[in-house]
């Protein structure tokens, strides 16, 4: 199988322009743990997770100065792109999904941006990949009536 088959297409993004605050909320809208960052063509320039906003409230330097402040003040004084992961690992529609879990394990990332070029295509997640291990799981239940052993 091939990570065209099992990407989701048209994925949630966000603009390096915009701020973490914009970004939390984008993802908290649509369910979703990872934007692709892009330029205004839809070229990919990163990658923002839940996990690097998290790191960004609680880095010394900023936990430091937080004191009494709310996370949305914090988040709404910071750019994605002062967050983001940059360069994305990518990976390619014609991939297929052995190798890309692979690239995800090896990397330690939950999601891999799908790209034709620099162009984004998709994205492709570890909800995709249980989702293919539960399907996968379901064909191969077959309903065993009894087993018939023949000798020669």
């Amino acid at each position: 199988m091939l990570v065209k088959e099992m990407m989701s297409v048209d994925p949630i993004t966000i603009r390096g322009e915009e701020t973490c605050y914009e970004a939390a909320t984008r993802m908290s809208r649509h369910k979703v743990r990872h934007l692709p960052v892009v330029d205004r063509r839809g070229l990919l320039e990163g990658i923002v997770t839940d996990r690097d906003l998290r790191h960004h409230l609680l880095s010394k330097v900023v936990s430091g100065k937080f004191g009494r402040r709310l996370a949305a003040r914090v988040l709404e004084q910071v750019r994605v792109v002062d967050v983001m992961s940059s360069p994305a690992f990518v990976t390619t529609a014609d991939t297929d999904l052995p190798s890309a879990a692979a690239r995800m394990r090896e990397h330690r990332v939950g999601a891999l941006p799908v790209v034709d070029g620099r162009q984004l295509i998709g994205i492709l997640t570890e909800t995709d990949l249980l989702r293919r291990i539960i399907e996968a799981d379901a064909e191969a239940n077959l309903d065993v009536t009894g087993i018939f052993v023949s000798y020669p």
